[in-house]
């Protein structure tokens, strides 16, 4: 289970950055679309908070150790932290672009999953991708 593990700790990597990205653009959003869009990160740090909960949870129950440091989730993750000084469409269009990834990552990660014959690792991965698959069409059409 080594490799759903590592899998795994990449994906709580992930979704940490993300979860901190999301919470800066909630903070820090400006302009006519800040209503919309304070609200949305909001909803999406909330979802990738239970997420992250429940990958610790499984790579615990794989006999596994979650990775919890911030140095340790910068160092595996593949999403980019927040510059600090993006305009609210740079921050939809930088949460496109994480989610495009994330979403490919939970598909390789339901494969390792699958090849494993874990399918409850496979199922939370899959379900997870449909949502961020939804998410990225709205904010691609947010984006025009």
């Amino acid at each position: 289970m080594t490799k759903v593990t590592d899998m795994l700790n990449g994906q709580l990597a992930d979704w940490s950055v993300l979860y901190v990205k999301l919470h800066d653009y909630h903070w820090n959003v400006k302009g006519s679309n800040f209503y919309t869009l304070h609200v949305k990160f909001e909803e999406l740090y909330n979802e990738a908070s239970l997420f992250v909960d429940a990958v610790a949870e499984r790579i615990l129950a794989l006999g596994g150790k979650p990775v919890s440091t911030m140095k340790a989730f910068l160092e595996q993750s593949k999403v980019t932290e927040a510059t600090g000084s993006e305009d609210a469409a740079a921050m939809v269009r930088s949460l496109a672009d994480d989610f495009a990834g994330i979403a490919d990552r939970l598909g390789e990660g339901a494969a390792i999953a699958d090849e494993a014959g874990d399918s409850p690792t496979a199922d939370l991965l899959i379900a997870r991708r449909e949502e961020v698959q939804k998410h990225l069409w709205m904010m691609r059409a947010f984006l025009g």
